[in-house]
């Protein structure tokens, strides 16, 4: 059972930047992001694979938001730029063999960090 642990979430205002980071419990898994607004479904953000040489983003955040890991601490990153009120939700970072868009890749997840975009 891997555990993950989110955090770096808070309130900020649009056009600042916050850092995200999830510590998992073991190695060798991709991570993923993903994002739930109030009312609306959950959402994927970002993945890496394990190497962090494959890497995939939400067309809404491709150019805003980075992802990146290191692997000796055992820490995924998502570095979030020029936020927008739109970005605000519950956060979650997800683990799984391989990575992916779907959420059903992912057999573990966080509690979730909030980030909260003010205009």
């Amino acid at each position: 059972q891997v555990q993950l642990v989110e955090s770096g979430g808070g309130l900020v205002q649009a056009g600042d930047s916050l850092l995200l980071s999830c510590k998992a419990s073991e190695r060798k898994y991709a991570m993923g992001w993903f994002r739930q607004a109030p009312g609306k479904e959950r959402e994927f953000v970002a993945w890496s694979s394990w190497s962090g040489r494959d890497l995939s983003y939400a067309r809404s955040v491709k150019d805003r938001f980075s992802i990146s890991r290191d692997n000796v601490n055992n820490i995924s990153y998502l570095r979030m730029n020029a936020l927008k009120p739109e970005d605000t939700a519950l956060y979650f970072c997800a683990a799984g063999q391989i990575g992916d868009e779907s959420e059903t890749t992912y057999p573990y997840w966080g509690q979730g960090t909030q980030v909260t975009v003010s205009s």
